[in-house]
């Protein structure tokens, strides 16, 4: 038994299964020991309850050059988990006055085709913009040295003459959407969409090691490389043609940055809970229906042809019937979960930096530890 476990869970008031503070410690950690060691990659795990951190472990290595150890300062990419951060920025221009969230995309950008009248920000935000997908757009002109920018997912978008639909009328995952609002902030804000991340949001709340990565501007200090399993073993797989985009999945992070986020959206520290609710308000389409995910299987497209609850960056899916509100991240190498179930003022965070790991499943393990 790791004694620093059962010290950190001693904090932790009743589970309602009757556990003991020890074997609760070894339930957790049972969920992850025997997934990696030493010199495998692995991942980091962090659990928050009634306000305080319970339980942070690191399993694992962050790269397999010294087998440097994954601890609660080793930063991670986040993958879909950035769009969360990408949702408040637009939240925090909203609140200034300064956008407004039905208004149309041709507003900011009056080059865009005329198609973009019918999209507002609020169709960025749901998903249901009806944006075509800009990784379907690529061809082979991009690689992982030579990655697509935002700018050019632009460029690529304005060459279109028509969406997928019309927007409002379905719900398809969009990435396109998620980087199409880090550029609205960077225009409407007048500073890059990673300053403005550290202006409004990560400096404020002392999340000094999480950034919007982009190479030779900045750099990812303790960095998990991404790798993935292969009949030889593990090999290194950190980047891809589409890892240089930033509100779609571009944030790096860790555990003691993430505490801090979760912290200040319990205590609404950077918008009023009344001002917040619009993220947490599912979207309904054009006729008042539930949305679905597209029926059509596909890389984003967790669960085909069933229901999805979307507010702004986060989806809003309960558990077994117990309220959450939550984000998954899977790029190249690196798989990663947010779960806040906030009635239980539980929150589950997992970050991995291999591939072959079910980030999403392994929360809702822990979440089950913790079941009333």
């Amino acid at each position: 038994m790791r004694m620093w476990a059962v010290l950190l869970l001693s904090l932790l008031a009743g589970t309602g299964s009757g556990a003991t503070d020890d074997s609760l410690a070894l339930r957790l950690d049972s969920i992850f020991d025997r997934l990696a060691d030493a010199e495998s990659p692995g991942m980091a795990v962090l659990v928050r309850k009634d306000g305080r951190t319970v339980f942070e472990r690191g399993y694992g290595a962050a790269e397999l050059r010294g087998f440097r150890k994954i601890d609660s300062r080793t930063n991670f990419r986040l993958a879909s988990f950035t769009k969360q951060f990408t949702a408040m920025s637009i939240m925090l221009l909203a609140h200034d006055g300064k956008l407004r969230y039905d208004q149309p995309i041709t507003e900011i950008f009056p080059e865009f085709p005329a198609y973009g009248r019918a999209i507002t920000i609020r169709h960025l935000l749901t998903h249901t913009g009806g944006l075509a997908d800009y990784e379907d757009l690529m061809g082979s002109k991009w690689t992982p040295l030579r990655q697509i920018r935002d700018d050019e997912v632009l460029q690529l978008l304005e060459e279109q003459s028509a969406p997928k639909f019309a927007a409002g009328a379905k719900w398809s995952y969009s990435n396109s959407g998620y980087v199409m609002l880090g550029l609205i902030v960077a225009k409407v804000s007048g500073m890059p969409f990673w300053e403005f991340l550290h202006a409004r949001i990560f400096a404020p709340l002392g999340m000094n090691q999480t950034i919007a990565f982009i190479k030779g501007t900045n750099v990812v200090i303790h960095r998990a490389y991404g790798h993935s399993k292969e009949p030889g073993g593990f090999v290194e797989t950190d980047q891809s043609p589409t890892s240089a985009t930033l509100g779609d999945g571009g944030v790096y992070s860790n555990l003691e940055d993430l505490a801090k986020w979760d912290a200040a959206l319990s205590a609404h520290t950077l918008l009023s809970g009344k001002e917040f609710q619009a993220a947490l308000t599912p979207v309904k389409l054009n006729d008042g229906a539930q949305p679905s995910w597209p029926a059509e299987a596909g890389d984003d497209n967790l669960n085909p042809g069933k229901p999805v609850s979307y507010g702004f960056g986060w989806f809003l899916d309960p558990y077994k019937e117990r309220a959450r509100m939550w984000h998954s991240g899977s790029t190249v190498g690196f798989r990663t979960i947010i779960d806040r179930f906030t009635n239980e003022k539980l929150t589950v965070i997992i970050l991995c930096n291999r591939a072959d790991l079910d980030a999403t499943a392994l929360g809702l393990k822990v979440a089950d530890v913790f079941a009333r």
